[in-house]
């Protein structure tokens, strides 16, 4: 039969064949009516054009078609041609779709809370080790699995529970108990923190923000002390957060009203773009702030309200575990444009006004500090005359009193060193040494003087917001680089380069559509990364983390209105377990690898991870099968990808997805 197909005329071959060209044409084109069109990827072929690959849609994509006037059988009447358009449904008519609830009827009040069984994984409580001939010493002395660690672990901070040296303190009266005490080298977490029993998906922002599951901070302590002060209550399996504080019961949007009326000058979300909250309870200052574009560094003490921490990045609100005790905190000099103290237990004025001292170093020239407190607003002798020494205080650091409205005080700090000149000879406290450097903050000691303001107004002079995020700052200029290269160019070098990978992820990683609340960037450089979260409106915080091991870039990342900390990533952070959603390190575990074990590393970001959270590792190839063996220990579901450059760059991007352990 072939045989004499192909001894037909020419003429009989190109009819047939356009004759089943024209058959698949028709049936593809009626077949396809109804459905969303294709996405195309198209090349543009114009030599003239620099502009890269691009996506188009085709112009039904998104389009509702009526299927079921298509169907013959419809029994439905068709209108008469004259007949008017049938009037639109009354408001709150329409019928809504939800879920059969426990009583059998549809509901549309539903939650998403109980992990997909594909995300939970039964695991070994003990450590498995690999005894077998060349195994890397390196990779947790040739660990094969981890386990998990004892259930009373949960809510284990490493550098803030270590027992065994707070009790060799000589002393505790100032505090120190609540700053960092780091296990000795080799002597860190080596099991997998786990989860409370019941930890459910965490609700997602923005509704997080005024409630969380009650287990997954299973703590009343709270409650029990602040529930008349509308800070927070319990609901059946719920920790509802009203919005109030001991200061503000009326709720944190009133309070931030009263401060704008009562100081015309603090613009949030202008040139008030970074502040921070002390002893912030559950953060409620903090979560009202983000939505008048606000980033607030929330801190508290682990003490004996030590879950307050907890509950704010429950919540999705920044914050982290932080004391005003005997040392600097992490945060660079002239960092936040705003400080602010509700009733946060803090004596100002003990040992010389140390302490406002270092809200001093840390705020920013020009800058606020706004005090609801007792001594404020009471006349009981006690408290006037902590008032009285406030206000001697705030005086000699040439404070600005602005303003007292009812429980309310605020003042303002110089802009510049003029009034700190014109003081009278043996003022106290003095000036810091001019060899003191103010960004200098890992493990420092608090100093009774005061850091003078650079003389060429660095810090001082930020643009207001949005347009700070792009503007390379002053203080860009004073670190300390080996760079042949302007600063400048390396500002917007980084810049560009994350915008692009950004851009990727969230169009081929569906970035938008996956929970990315709590981010943090643990080799953070100028802020990029956190910079092009925010050009795509993805609804996140990012904690910018710069090592000890390279250049302190934490000024130009205050200055653009982002926040971060300064870190040694050989020692555990200071926050609670299952607290971030996502964990960005860049060229980070090669470097870090010199200094101290990566596997610890690992360990410490998987405590900080919550389930159902991802790391994104880029980094040499070279390191790359050492962390994907460690990955595995942990107990991560790895992914290994190229980067852009292509298959034969020196550089992976290692994908990592944590599960909930269960033991």
């Amino acid at each position: 039969m072939t045989g004499h197909f192909l001894r037909t005329p020419l003429t009989l071959k190109i009819a047939a064949f356009f004759f089943i060209a024209v058959t698949f044409f028709y049936f593809g084109k009626h077949w396809s009516d109804g459905y969303q069109q294709l996405v195309f990827f198209t090349q543009r072929s114009d030599p003239d054009s620099n502009s890269n690959p691009f996506v188009s849609t085709s112009p039904n994509n998104a389009k509702s078609f009526n299927v079921s006037a298509l169907i013959e059988n419809n029994t439905q009447p068709a209108p008469p041609e004259n007949a008017p358009p049938p009037p639109a449904p009354e408001e709150g008519s329409i019928e809504k779709l939800g879920v059969v609830n426990e009583n059998g009827t549809m509901s549309d009040k539903f939650e998403v809370g109980d992990f997909d069984p594909g995300m939970v994984d039964q695991w070994v409580n003990e450590t498995q080790v690999d005894e077998s001939e060349g195994s890397s010493s390196d990779v947790g002395f040739g660990i094969k699995k981890f386990g998990l660690c004892p259930r009373e672990m949960s809510e284990y901070i490493p550098c803030l529970d270590n027992e065994d040296e707070i009790r060799k303190l000589p002393s505790t009266e100032k505090g120190e108990r609540f700053e960092r005490h780091c296990p000795e080298q080799g002597r860190g977490l080596n099991c997998l923190v786990p989860a409370p029993n019941g930890y459910r998906t965490p609700i997602p922002w923005p509704r997080s923000r005024d409630e969380v599951w009650y287990n997954n901070v299973p703590h009343t302590r709270l409650v029990e002390d602040k529930g008349g002060q509308n800070w927070i209550s319990r609901d059946k399996d719920k920790f509802k957060f009203p919005g109030g504080g001991t200061q503000f019961i009326h709720g944190a949007n009133e309070y931030l009203d009263h401060i704008s009326k009562m100081i015309p000058d603090i613009t949030f979300g202008k040139h008030i773009r970074v502040v921070l909250d002390v002893g912030c309870g559950v953060a409620s200052f903090g979560a009202y702030l983000l939505s008048r574009n606000v980033v607030t560094m929330s801190v508290a003490p682990k003490d004996v309200h030590e879950n307050q921490i907890q509950f704010a990045l429950e919540r999705g609100v920044p914050a982290m575990a932080a004391a005003f005790a005997t040392r600097r905190l992490l945060y660079p000099s002239q960092a936040f444009d705003l400080v602010h103290c509700s009733r946060c237990r803090i004596n100002w004025t003990r040992d010389d006004g140390i302490l406002l001292l270092e809200v001093n170093r840390m705020l920013r020239a020009g800058g606020y500090f706004v005090w609801a407190a007792q001594p404020v607003y009471k006349h009981e002798e006690v408290l006037e005359e902590q008032w009285e020494e406030m206000l001697n205080l705030t005086t000699r650091l040439c404070w600005n009193f602005l303003k007292k409205d009812g429980y309310i005080a605020v003042w303002q700090k110089p802009s510049d060193n003029s009034c700190y000149r014109d003081r009278e000879a043996g003022t106290k406290p003095p000036m810091c040494d001019p060899s003191d450097d103010p960004d200098n903050v890992w493990y420092v000691d608090l100093k009774a003087c005061i850091s003078e303001l650079p003389k060429n107004g660095y810090g001082a002079n930020v643009t207001e917001w949005p347009a700070r995020l792009q503007t390379p700052p002053d203080r860009l200029q004073s670190i300390k680089l080996d760079a042949f290269t302007s600063r400048s160019e390396l500002f917007r070098a980084e810049s560009k380069y994350w915008n692009e990978i950004i851009a990727s992820y969230v169009r081929v990683l569906h970035w938008k559509e996956i929970r990315l609340r709590n981010v943090m960037d643990m080799r953070a450089g100028f802020g990029g990364f956190a910079a092009a979260l925010i050009n795509q409106n993805l609804d996140s915080w990012v904690m910018n983390v710069v090592p000890v091991s390279g250049p302190n870039t934490l000024p130009v990342i205050y200055d653009r209105g982002l926040i971060g900390v300064m870190h040694d990533w050989c020692e555990a952070f200071d926050t609670y377990p299952r607290t971030y959603d996502l964990l960005h390190a860049a060229n980070l575990l090669s470097v870090e690898k010199k200094r101290c074990n990566v596997s610890s590393i690992m360990l410490e970001m998987d405590r900080i991870l919550r389930p159902g959270g991802r790391v994104y590792i880029r980094d040499s190839l070279d390191i790359m099968d050492e962390l994907q063996e460690i990955a595995k220990a942990i107990g991560w579901y790895v992914m290994l990808r190229d980067t852009e450059e292509g298959p034969h760059a020196s550089y992976r991007v290692l994908v990592c997805d944590k599960h909930l352990l269960r033991s």
